[in-house]
């Protein structure tokens, strides 16, 4: 049983406003005049971190089934519904999973409180329940930026997942309310990276092959 997966995220709320103000005045005096990020550009890049940073929804496809999307106002909600559903799951697959979307769940449900239904391990190339995308296209380098998944669906002839929208903007069609363009959205990325899934295995997952050859893909 294999899930596609991608999560779309959110600054922290204004519940932190003091936190956020504190982490703030700390972070000014580290850095020189000219490349200290404002206020709102700090509090926006909270949105990467676990830590402060929210779950707006939970974008996934289970083996060869229609994508799905876990949404609710309430984000511990959404991790509920997400461990309900993971622990069956044998392999989670998504680009950057393994550097944001995983960890970032985990996090989260530290946060929350919500106990994980399965144990997670995130040392690096020794774990084997994780298929990062991003990763395999770039075989463990550093090089992440040759691996976007706007580029790798470009260079595999495959639809892109963008729109009107992207990564960029969610927190702003959050603000303006338009909630189902970013699930839309996570639910496109979800699916192209079922696609690139594909393309990297060379098919050994699709038309009905999910859940055979599983112990495979690794090699």
């Amino acid at each position: 049983m294999i899930m596609h997966l991608d999560i779309e995220t959110l600054p922290a709320g204004p519940e932190h406003d003091p936190t956020m103000k504190e982490l703030y005045s700390a972070y000014t005096k580290k850095h020189t005049v000219g490349s200290v990020k404002s206020f709102d550009e700090f509090v926006a890049s909270t949105s990467f971190d676990g830590a402060f940073g929210r779950i707006l929804c939970v974008g996934y496809a289970i083996d060869n089934d229609e994508t799905q999307v876990l949404y609710n106002t309430d984000e511990k909600i959404i991790l509920q519904e997400f461990w309900e559903i993971a622990k069956d799951v044998e392999f989670f697959v998504g680009h950057n999973a393994f550097d944001f979307d995983m960890p970032f769940i985990w996090q989260r449900s530290i946060i929350l409180g919500v106990k994980p239904t399965r144990a997670m391990s995130f040392r690096r190339f020794t774990q084997s329940e994780i298929y990062d995308t991003m990763q395999e296209w770039n075989h463990w380098g550093r090089n992440h930026s040759s691996g976007s998944l706007h580029k790798l669906a470009l260079a595999l002839k495959l639809p892109s997942s963008k729109g009107d929208i992207d990564g960029s903007q969610v927190y702003d069609y959050f603000k303006a309310g338009r909630i189902k363009e970013i699930l839309d959205y996570c639910k496109r990325d979800v699916a192209l990276t079922r696609k690139i899934f594909h393309r990297l295995t060379f098919g050994r997952y699709q038309a009905g092959n999910y859940g055979q050859e599983t112990n495979k893909i690794s090699e």
